[in-house]
C-alpha cells in the first residue's frame, strides 16, 4: 500500500474537498488517500457505476471527516450543497465506457459534458481554489504518433472521447474566464483493485481477471497487437494530489498521467494467465470494436515539469497487486 503521508505530508490536513464519483474505482482510491492525509472528504455519487463497499477500507476510520451523498452531478442544487466550503474539487464522475457511449451518445453527453459544466458552476459559485478533472487519453484517437504528447491534434473516435475532450475545453475556459484554476489529467488505462469486473463493459485487466478466475479463456477484441500504457491507480491518485498542491496556477493545462510503458494486449493476457497459475488459458479473439484505438503511450514531460510527477508504482508491481486483489475477492 502506498504511504500517502510520505508522499504528500500534511498539506491536506484539515482541507475540505469534494470528490465527484467518489464511490467508483478511481474516486474511492482518491477519497481514501485524502482521508489518510487528514482531509475532510465529501463524496457525491449516484452509484450507477460505484459501490458503497468501496468505502469499507477507510470510512470507519474517518469519523466525521467523511460524508457520502447519494446523488447525481446533474442535480445542481445538491451539487452546490456538496461544494460548500470545499477548497478542492476532484471531478471523477462520468459514464466511462467507449462501447456504451457508441450505443448511448445522448446519455453520455448529458452526464459527462453537462455534468462537468454543473461541477464547474458549483465550484465557481462556492469559491473553490482548484478543480482537478479526470480527462482521458482516448482524446488522442488513432494518431500513429507515439508517444502521445499533449499538444498533438486531438482525434476523438467515440462519443466518450468527445465528451472528455469537451470537459478539457470547459476546464480551460473556466480558468480563462472566471479565474477558477483547473487541471485536466489525461488518464491512460488506469487499473487496480476495486475496478468492476462484472460489467459487460469491464476494462481489459478486470475482464481478463474474471475470465481466468472462472477458468475461461480471456477474450480479446481484435488481433491483440494493440498496445496500452497501463497505469496503476495509485499513480492517478498521486497526480491528482500533486495537481491540487501546486502553488502556481495550472490554468486548465492538459497533463498526461501514465507510466510511459507500452504493453500489448496479447502479452497482458499471457502474463495474467501465468500469474494466476493458468498458462494454458490462451486468449480467444473476436472482431475489434468500434471506437477502440490501436496504440497508446504517454509522453510524461509535461507531467514532470508542471506537477513533478513520476510513477510511484510500476506496471508489473501494480499488476501483481491487482491480480492478488481479484483472487481474494472472487473466491
Amino acid at each position: 500500500m502506498t504511504d500517502w503521508q510520505k508522499q504528500h505530508g500534511d498539506f491536506f490536513t484539515g482541507a475540505r474537498v469534494l470528490v465527484t464519483g467518489g464511490a467508483g474505482f478511481i474516486g474511492s482510491h482518491l477519497s481514501e488517500a485524502l482521508i489518510r492525509l487528514g482531509a475532510s472528504v465529501v463524496v457525491i455519487d449516484d452509484l450507477c457505476g460505484g459501490d458503497r463497499a468501496n468505502f469499507d477500507s477507510f470510512a470507519s476510520d474517518a469519523g466525521n471527516r467523511f460524508e457520502f451523498v447519494e446523488g447525481s452531478i446533474l442535480d445542481q442544487d445538491l451539487l452546490a450543497r456538496c461544494t460548500e466550503g470545499c477548497r478542492f474539487v476532484f471531478h471523477q464522475a462520468a459514464l466511462g465506457s467507449v462501447p456504451r457511449s457508441v450505443e448511448q451518445p445522448r446519455l453520455f453527453q448529458e452526464v459527462n459534458v453537462t455534468g462537468t459544466l454543473n461541477v464547474l458552476e458549483a465550484a465557481r459559485a462556492k469559491g473553490v481554489q482548484r478543480v482537478m478533472f479526470a480527462a482521458s487519453s482516448s482524446a488522442y484517437g488513432d494518431s500513429e504518433t507515439l508517444p502521445k504528447i499533449e499538444h498533438m491534434p486531438v482525434l476523438p473516435k467515440s462519443p466518450y472521447a468527445a465528451n472528455k475532450l469537451a470537459g478539457e475545453h470547459l476546464m480551460r475556459a473556466y480558468a480563462g474566464s472566471y479565474g477558477l484554476d483547473t487541471a485536466s489529467l489525461r488518464y491512460f488505462n488506469i487499473f487496480g483493485p476495486r475496478q468492476n469486473a462484472n460489467s459487460a463493459y469491464a476494462a481489459v485487466i478486470a475482464a481478463f481477471a474474471k475470465a481466468l478466475h472462472d477458468d475461461k479463456q480471456p477474450l480479446i477484441f481484435g488481433d491483440g497487437k494493440q498496445s496500452r500504457d497501463f497505469t496503476y491507480v495509485d499513480n492517478a491518485v498521486h497526480a491528482n494530489l500533486l495537481a491540487a498542491k501546486r502553488p502556481d496556477p495550472i490554468g486548465g493545462t492538459v497533463i498526461n498521467v501514465a507510466c510511459g510503458l507500452r504493453v500489448d494486449v496479447n502479452e497482458l493476457a499471457a502474463q495474467m494467465a501465468q500469474i494466476m497459475g493458468k498458462p494454458n488459458l490462451t486468449a480467444l479473439h473476436e472482431p475489434e470494436r468500434a471506437g477502440d484505438v490501436k496504440h497508446s503511450l504517454a509522453d510524461l514531460t509535461v507531467a514532470k515539469n508542471v506537477l513533478g510527477y513520476q510513477p510511484i508504482v510500476d506496471f508489473q508491481a501494480g499488476l501483481r497487486q491487482t491480480v492478488s486483489w481479484y483472487q481474494a475477492v472472487m473466491v
